[in-house]
């Protein structure tokens, strides 16, 4: 404890490993603390099964028709990657990827007036696809022909769309589609969980939807991927490449104080002893102080003994009700795993409803979610917090993350860490800054 660090993490929730393997990886020598005795902090994965019902206060404990409780490893946060997004980028350039198992997500549906859709995943299945008339899939046709061509550094590719001032509302307007074609685009594909994309620029939307195709180009079936054993073993793998360059762990560790010397971070007190160190990597539980509350996120986990109904029996899948067909400003999402995934006893399957909080009554909010799960055999609620830190850390240099939102993969976590990276290192983040040198300290060598 009672060293220099050039920076201690407290909190081993995704973004706070992800940021101290990077850190170990460029050369800093770093203290990670936990006040938890796991690993994970709110996006840990909890198991066994009894502990998840402690964690809610279900005293009773699991019936033994849920079968045994080690099989079962449940998400708090419920979150799956894009095959071809930023995080997967990060996994593979610091070959975290040796430490985990991935299968992807068989399918992405979408809700419509009442009932649940494919989003079709292939040209073929565009043209099959119930969601839309016979003329409208031609129009989406050429619109997403439009998309794929766009490069923002050919103006050849515009057909007459400026990307910077152009309003995507303009664009469908331009493609002449329709409003449920654009609730689907808008919401199923760019993955936008309100519609206030509509009225800004293009550009992050054509570059969303090019995300999304550019994914399922990878696998096929859906655009997502999973890990084995569930999400809590993300965070553990970078805390491993931490562990690998130097990075010191340690789990239970109180922490009482975050020592200030003229608006500076110092150090660190626990148990009587100081840690010093010149950046501060936390997540908003260690600071309240330092932090505004910016929303609430309702995650309802449920146990099943089915698949979801016109699902085609997926043993994984997400559904996204957009918020147009629900008459709300957010979307609802439903991520979906089950036992093929390790985190479930065998013929079970854990299916997680969440959105943004908008009334006094959360629950009521997510109950168009709930009918296309039931029968449910076990709910567990959680309304939590969303909070956000007050200022960038320059002057403190306390660097605080945010807290996970509501979206449905993690390419909002990885734009917070590049951001942080960004505020601590004084330089855009590079990818190439996290590939593992050509031979590991500990030997590891290049497989």
């Amino acid at each position: 404890m009672d060293e220099e660090y050039d920076v201690i993490v407290l909190g081993t929730g995704l973004t706070e490993c992800i940021l101290s393997g990077i850190m170990s990886v460029n050369g800093k020598k770093v203290l990670h603390m936990d006040r938890n005795p796991y690993y994970g902090g709110e996006s840990s994965s909890i198991t066994p099964l009894e502990e998840l019902y402690k964690r809610f206060q279900l005293l009773e404990g699991p019936p033994e028709s849920m079968g045994r409780g080690r099989d079962w490893n449940v998400d708090l946060i419920p979150k799956f990657l894009m095959a071809n997004g930023q995080l997967v980028k990060m996994l593979l350039y610091t070959e975290v990827t040796r430490y985990l198992d991935f299968k992807v997500v068989e399918g992405s549906f979408v809700y419509k007036g009442g009932k649940i859709y494919k989003v079709p995943s292939t040209e073929t299945e565009a043209l099959a696809s119930n969601l839309m008339g016979m003329f409208e899939k031609r129009r989406f046709r050429k619109f997403l022909v439009f998309v794929a061509n766009f490069d923002e550094n050919d103006p050849k590719t515009f057909e007459g769309v400026d990307p910077q001032t152009t309003s995507m509302r303009d664009v469908y307007r331009k493609f002449d589609l329709g409003q449920d074609v654009i609730d689907f685009t808008g919401h199923a594909l760019a993955l936008y969980r309100t519609d206030d994309y509509l009225d800004q620029p293009c550009l992050e939307t054509i570059n969303r939807i090019k995300l999304y195709s550019e994914s399922l180009a990878r696998y096929g079936k859906s655009p997502y991927l999973y890990p084995l054993y569930g999400l809590g073993e993300l965070p553990q793998g970078f805390a491993r490449l931490s562990a690998i360059y130097g990075g010191t762990y340690m789990l239970n560790k109180p922490v009482d104080d975050i020592i200030m010397e003229n608006g500076k971070v110092v150090g660190v007190k626990s148990e009587g002893e100081v840690a010093r160190c010149k950046q501060l990597i936390c997540d908003p539980s260690y600071i309240p102080d330092r932090v505004r509350k910016a929303g609430q996120v309702i995650r309802i986990i449920c146990i099943l003994s089915h698949p979801i109904k016109n699902t085609n029996d997926a043993n994984s899948c997400q559904i996204i009700i957009p918020q147009n067909q629900v008459n709300r400003k957010s979307d609802i999402y439903v991520c979906m795993i089950s036992y093929a995934h390790n985190v479930a006893a065998q013929g079970k399957y854990i299916a997680i409803a969440s959105t943004t909080v908008e009334t006094m009554d959360p629950e009521k909010e997510v109950e168009p979610a709930l009918e296309l799960l039931e029968p449910i055999d076990q709910k567990f609620v959680a309304i939590s917090d969303l909070y956000e830190p007050i200022d960038d850390g320059s002057e403190s240099q306390v660097f605080c993350s945010c807290s996970y939102d509501a979206t449905t993969h993690f390419e909002t976590t990885c734009n917070d860490i590049k951001d942080i990276y960004k505020r601590m290192a004084g330089t855009a983040f590079d990818f190439e800054n996290m590939k593992r040198k050509q031979n590991d300290v500990f030997g590891e060598a290049e497989q």
